[in-house]
């Protein structure tokens, strides 16, 4: 119950703990087993009910389990293959370098092949070891709102289904080619990791009109955008990077590319079905990141927040006291880097001498 001081009580609901994605976890909109006419597995029957598995697998998970292993079958693993093949290709002269780097390493790890689909509890673990991120089962799309909330906890609603086999170089929903290929290698990048984390902590308690600002942000950063590195322009963004036909089209002079403006990307109409109208570059993931909390600071919430790893919840700050207290534990931390720091240089002034 919230007493009538309670800065909560006029807020929409938002998770505080990691638990709590429990809750909507499942909230799923479109997709999960019910296929629109011009779906690629519309008439299918047996595509159909391998769906309901999956959604099955993602309605029974919560928190804390492992995620359950799927025995994919033999036209799945074919169609992943068709997929990773043409995009692993591209990505030398299309990718940046945090998603060249850690695509290696997924390689490498024997986690991404081309005849065998991940399981999401390998990569999940992959994610938090190198980023804090881990993934989480879902059966379909969620509201923005309930998937932005999961970011906040670096948490990232993930689906193992894939794309109907009559179309695989195209998928009306995103599927496990989508997320693992695109979002996935991003994700282990620590900056980036941050980036979509604050997107996620801007959500929280935030008004619809807010929301819907959020998700456009997430769209044209997350999923659809670019960055300068060694003066080119390389792709950072998930659609772009599972989708062989627009990550070619993105970096010709056709595509029209602006620079990183908040207010311009928030009045851009997001396209699902056909290449965007335009596309954003940022010079690093670094300087997005601030954007984004200058951005949240705008956001007219009584409250703020702040994500503790340790408990894996999140701190609302409604007083001036609790933002006191916060700042004098990041002053502690502040300290012990420093003295690290007069550590290193001293050693190097020895070294040099």
């Amino acid at each position: 119950m919230f007493n009538n001081d309670d800065p909560l009580k006029n807020a929409p609901w938002f998770p505080q703990t990691i638990a709590e994605l429990d809750n909507t976890a499942n909230m799923v909109l479109m997709y999960g087993t019910d296929f629109d006419g011009d779906h690629p597995g519309f008439k299918d029957n047996e595509y159909q009910e391998r769906r309901r598995l999956f959604a099955d697998i993602a309605y029974n998970y919560r928190h804390g389990q492992t995620i359950p292993r799927i025995e994919y079958t033999k036209e799945e693993i074919e169609t992943w293959g068709r997929v990773f093949s043409e995009l692993e290709s591209l990505y030398p002269t299309h990718a940046c370098q945090e998603f060249l780097h850690n695509f290696k390493e997924l390689c490498e790890g024997d986690i991404y092949k081309i005849d065998s689909i991940p399981q999401l509890e390998d990569v999940s673990q992959f994610l938090k070891e190198q980023s804090g991120f881990q993934l989480r089962p879902v059966a379909g799309y969620l509201s923005p709102r309930n998937f932005l909330a999961g970011l906040a906890f670096r948490v990232f609603h993930c689906t193992q289904y894939v794309r109907h086999r009559s179309s695989p170089l195209y998928t009306p929903e995103p599927d496990c080619c989508h997320e693992l290929l695109g979002h996935v290698p991003m994700l282990a990048n620590k900056s980036f990791a941050s980036f979509s984390q604050e997107i996620g902590l801007a959500s929280l308690g935030a008004s619809e009109a807010e929301i819907k600002k959020l998700a456009t942000l997430y769209f044209f950063t997350v999923e659809f955008g670019l960055c300068k590195q060694n003066g080119k322009t390389r792709v950072y963004g998930a659609g772009l990077l599972s989708s062989i036909g627009e990550l070619k089209y993105a970096l010709t002079r056709e595509a029209e590319v602006s620079g990183f403006d908040m207010a311009l990307i928030m009045k851009q109409e997001c396209r699902i079905t056909t290449y965007q109208d335009c596309y954003f570059i940022s010079q690093s993931f670094q300087q997005a990141t601030s954007d984004i909390r200058k951005y949240a600071c705008t956001i007219q919430r009584p409250f703020t927040v702040r994500y503790d790893p340790y408990t894996q919840s999140i701190d609302v700050l409604t007083n001036a006291l609790q933002v006191a207290s916060f700042i004098d534990d990041l002053k502690d931390d502040l300290h012990a880097l420093c003295k690290s720091l007069k550590k290193f240089e001293k050693r190097s002034q020895c070294e040099n001498i």
